[in-house]
């Protein structure tokens, strides 16, 4: 499936690999910036805002806010919307005839890759991300830690509670875990001279502590339709191309915030089959320093650009990283329309925004 954007030359484009983010990506206003300037952007997070009724409509005022009532980094918050902002960059970049050819996505961001692939509905995932960031907040408070060191060297200081929760890359690894134990083995790491840090994420995500309220959201996946995707999805829950029996597995979607992301072994399998356009569609750019990292692109056999900015930034921010990722596509021989570009450039305050309207029986 190569070249299914438009090519603007002869030669045939590298075919574009979405790299979909998860938890700990997000940031403050991340995003806005579309959402003032690209239509396509807009109506995907509006319909996703809908379908999640009430509370989408106060999901979308704290995201607009300088002064949300609650913090982004709040599960409630940070899962909604990067699923929403990551689904919403994905159908703009299709609007612009750049279809993707295969889909990676980093914890919450397999779910992205769900929706974009087909294997579920926008509504039926708008109603799961709501029943299933409920029993995320009763899970027990936790973290991660973003840990520069192997897996051997972190084995001695891991326990029961406190895992390895990702595999991102060679030394570039992230332990979850409960409080208070994520405290002890953060002071045991910083003792030994290992470097760590910790990521913005409020529940120990990919560790035993999720567990439960994974195996809480099974009868959820159970009930809804589930098909076979129809663009590659590549899982780094169970490293490999997802075949359709495993598309179509409650259990899996289910267990997907419980057990370690193997992000660094996905992306391995990924570019060991040829050369693609890794495009990361949602904020933070963290998946994009990792795939830069990645032997193949340093061999410029595939390479990297990021649709949203890495941090919090001025109101143009945003505009200015997705323009330089139109320019990236148009050097590969992706034409994206005029129309956008020019939507990206205008400096004028946009219209009104849309309101919310509140659909019956869904986040109610």
């Amino acid at each position: 499936m190569i070249g299914r954007g438009v090519p603007t030359g002869t030669s045939t484009p590298r075919p574009v690999a979405l790299l979909l983010p998860g938890q700990g990506a997000q940031y403050q206003g991340m995003g806005v910036g579309l959402y003032e300037r690209e239509p396509a952007f807009t109506d995907a997070i509006d319909e996703f805002f809908v379908l999640l009724g009430r509370e989408g409509a106060a999901i979308r005022a704290d995201w607009l806010s300088e002064h949300p009532s609650v913090a982004v980094d709040e599960a409630i918050r940070a899962q909604p919307l990067l699923f929403g902002i990551g689904y919403a960059v994905g159908r703009m970049l299709q609007s612009w005839g750049v279809e993707p050819s295969v889909l990676l996505g980093h914890s919450a961001g397999e779910y992205v890759a769900a929706a974009l692939a087909g294997v579920v509905s926008l509504e039926d995932a708008a109603a799961l991300l709501l029943s299933r960031v409920e029993l995320f907040q009763r899970a027990p408070v936790g973290g991660m830690l973003a840990v520069v060191a192997t897996e051997d060297q972190v084995a001695p200081f891991l326990t029961e509670e406190v895992v390895i929760g990702a595999v991102n890359g060679p030394g570039q690894l992230l332990v979850a875990g409960p409080e208070p134990h994520l405290s002890r083995v953060r002071a045991a790491l910083e003792r030994a001279e290992i470097t760590c840090m910790p990521a913005k994420a409020l529940r120990g995500f990919h560790s035993p502590s999720i567990l439960e309220a994974c195996e809480a959201s099974v009868p959820d996946f159970a009930a809804i339709r589930l098909n076979a995707p129809a663009l590659e999805i590549v899982s780094a829950s169970r490293p490999g191309f997802l075949d359709r029996a495993t598309a179509r597995d409650p259990r899996f979607w289910a267990m997907v915030p419980g057990v370690p992301v193997c992000f660094g072994p996905a992306l391995d399998l990924l570019l060991s089959r040829g050369s693609y356009l890794l495009v990361e569609t949602g904020p933070g750019q963290g998946l994009s320093v990792l795939a830069r990292r990645h032997p193949q692109v340093l061999a410029r056999r595939s390479a990297v650009v990021s649709m949203l900015g890495h941090r919090p930034g001025p109101p143009g921010a945003d505009r200015a990283a997705v323009l330089r990722a139109v320019d990236r596509l148009a050097s590969e021989g992706y034409r994206v329309p005029a129309a956008a570009r020019e939507s990206l450039l205008d400096d004028q305050p946009a219209a009104v925004m849309p309101a919310v309207l509140v659909p019956t029986g869904i986040g109610q």
